[in-house]
């Protein structure tokens, strides 16, 4: 892990290199998440706003409950997409893991896979949990895939699980263990 000219902490990957999320980040957050290609991935597909995002920062990445990361192209430097630990449990040592590519051209080209194993190295390393889990759409075979390249596995199909557009949708729970950090 190198440190940013601020002394922030940078995990360096080979094509991409993840950068703590600021709040000068938001509007391109709000962007991402408002596309369609993005926000059909998430369970909660309502609107995203720059006040929402402002809060999320303000109240779970300020209180350590979440640890946000920007996923930036190593070359140029360039914004791609964003991925978090949401509801770290220091004593339960275990959190949930989430991630998006944002930038249309980027998905397909393995920054997901990357991403997804150094944020397994960051939970394990850095964190020190214990379980690292996600939550997938069963029809999202491209992230689950990824997902187990990272070395995640599935742990739970849950049938009918979220309704979206009049549809009900199947999850797919998955995680990674960290033996050492019993």
């Amino acid at each position: 892990m190198k440190k940013e000219q601020d002394g922030r902490a940078r995990i360096d990957g080979e094509q991409i290199y993840l950068r703590p999320i600021t709040m000068a980040d938001t509007a391109l957050i709000v962007k991402w998440r408002n596309t369609d290609r993005v926000r059909k991935n998430f369970i909660h597909q309502e609107a995203f706003t720059e006040e929402g995002h402002e809060a999320w920062m303000r109240t779970k990445v300020a209180s350590g409950e979440v640890a946000q990361f920007i996923i930036c192209e190593r070359e140029s430097g360039r914004p791609l997409g964003s991925v978090y630990f949401r509801n770290i449990d220091p004593l339960q040592k275990k959190a949930e893991y989430g991630i998006f590519i944002g930038e249309d051209g980027w998905a397909g080209k393995g920054i997901g896979t990357e991403t997804a194993r150094l944020a397994v190295d960051y939970a394990r390393d850095v964190l020190k949990l214990h379980k690292l889990m996600l939550r997938v759409f069963a029809d999202n075979i491209a992230a689950i895939k990824s997902y187990r390249h990272a070395g995640f596995v599935q742990e739970a199909l849950l049938k009918d699980e979220i309704r979206q557009d009049g549809q009900y949708r199947d999850m797919v729970l998955m995680a990674v263990l960290f033996e050492e950090n019993r």
